[in-house]
């Protein structure tokens, strides 16, 4: 091959590999930069609160009697759940929101370790009322005053009283996920506006746990009597940092 033949061959080569290697390191600087951009974001909270209004009311009433006689304590028990049952219709309650259990009876000589001395109110017998009914203001009215039973005689084991339960959770959701989202973002732009960046897309997001609780200044083991509720969620987004 003639000198100058080769000497063309030579520099073509070289202009192969140069281009070559020129665009691999564009393409690794590229990847590189990308990389670094991947890892530039900042995690924040966001909190959505609402209040609410409980829409279902379950209420158990536990009536209690003992005697000697298990026909006549019967009788009796049978007396006082009637008395309950009347006092609930008269309180504007839905015949058909309440509900009567089994009747329990326990007798104290028939246990294997039964209490000495027993001479008097052998049989206990106990019986459930639950009322159930979506009309809670009545059922928070009847139970402040059914202390009036009290008073004829009848008497309640201790049920904890009523439970208020908001079953509304599903309907607010999507709202309440938007709310903490959107202060997410705003605590992410604070972030942004101190780096001189500016916010990119999410990352990744954690929802939270929604929580239904009783009203500020309610005591957290009493949740469940308060007719009105708090719910609170407390969602954990990443959002990508740009410059």
């Amino acid at each position: 091959m003639p000198d100058q033949l080769r000497i063309a061959a030579l520099l073509l080569s070289a202009v192969v590999v140069a281009v070559g290697v020129a665009v691999a390191g564009k393409f690794v600087g590229d990847g590189f930069r990308d990389g670094r951009a991947s890892d530039r974001y900042v995690t924040v909270k966001g909190v959505s609160e609402r209040a609410v209004v409980a829409d279902l009311a379950v209420w158990p009433v536990r009536i209690t009697e003992t005697g000697d006689d298990l026909g006549a304590t019967q009788s009796r028990l049978e007396q006082d759940v009637d008395a309950l049952v009347v006092f609930l219709v008269g309180e504007g309650l839905p015949q058909e929101s309440i509900i009567r259990g089994r009747v329990e009876v326990q007798d104290l000589l028939a246990q294997a370790y039964r209490p000495e001395g027993v001479e008097k109110g052998r049989y206990i017998l106990a019986q459930a009322v639950t009322v159930r009914t979506d009309n809670v203001q009545l059922v928070d009215s009847a139970a402040s005053r059914i202390g009036e039973l009290v008073k004829m005689g009848v008497v309640f084991a201790e049920t904890g009283g009523p439970t208020y339960v908001f079953t509304g959770l599903n309907d607010i959701k999507p709202e309440m996920i938007a709310e903490a989202t959107q202060e997410a973002r705003a605590g992410a732009q604070q972030f942004a506006d101190d780096s001189g960046s500016t916010v990119g897309a999410i990352r990744q997001a954690n929802q939270g746990v929604f929580t239904i609780g009783p009203p500020l200044g309610w005591a957290e083991y009493n949740a469940d009597g308060a007719i009105e509720k708090r719910v609170r969620v407390v969602s954990t987004i990443d959002f990508f940092l740009r410059d």
